[in-house]
């Protein structure tokens, strides 16, 4: 069983920035997709981005152009760069595997403040 371990989340101003980070346990990324989720107070937990197996990145309409996602296959890594915030990004952040595993993290709170 993989465990991931969320980091980087925090208090930050509009207009900032933040960096995520999710650190597997073991190997993953052979035949795993990966991506981040969040969820709001009182709002359905959504799909922020997600990187495939493949390389090939999806992003969420509401985080395009200002959110990557990215990876380090050596380091069994994947980040979330979260740049140009506002205050609807804030939220508890998830990072999920799945393929032939299947994960999540225990989350990350990221607030942005107007």
């Amino acid at each position: 069983q993989v465990q991931l371990v969320e980091s980087g989340g925090g208090l930050v101003q509009a207009g900032g920035s933040l960096r995520l980070s999710c650190a597997a346990s073991k190997s993953i990324f052979t035949n795993n997709d990966m991506g981040w989720y969040r969820q709001a107070p009182g709002k359905q937990r959504e799909l922020v981005a997600f990187i495939t197996s493949g390389g090939s990145t999806h992003y969420a309409d509401s985080v395009k152009g200002r959110f990557t996602i990215a990876r380090d296959n050596a380091k069994n890594t994947n980040y979330l760069q979260m740049n140009s915030l506002k205050p609807e990004d804030t939220a508890v952040y998830y990072c999920r595997v799945w393929g032939t595993m299947n994960a999540w993290g225990q989350g990350t709170q990221v607030t942005v403040s107007s």
